[in-house]
């Protein structure tokens, strides 16, 4: 008796775990298509770059303007400014 609630804890609890990822996936990849929800964005985010473990570069996008920002543990620093 105790070994098949075993085999039953062994086999459907990946199965739960799996069914809930993918879920959240699926969530993640069709809610953007949504109604109500607007389809352009005022902030563009085109590449990123990891510097150093704590240190990130981004690019953006912002009203013709293209920012080059550097994301870190202590905030967002504007690091150059370039119009289009």
């Amino acid at each position: 008796m105790l070994w098949s609630y075993v085999l039953k804890l062994v086999i459907l609890l990946p199965l739960v775990c799996g069914l809930m990822i993918g879920c959240l996936y699926l969530w993640r990849r069709l809610e953007s298509r949504m109604p109500g929800k607007t389809a352009t964005r005022l902030v563009t985010v085109k590449e990123t770059m990891m510097i150093s473990p704590g240190l990130r570069l981004a690019v953006l996008d912002f009203e013709g303007k293209r920012l080059l920002v550097s994301v870190g543990r202590g905030g967002v620093t504007l690091v150059d400014k370039v119009d289009q």
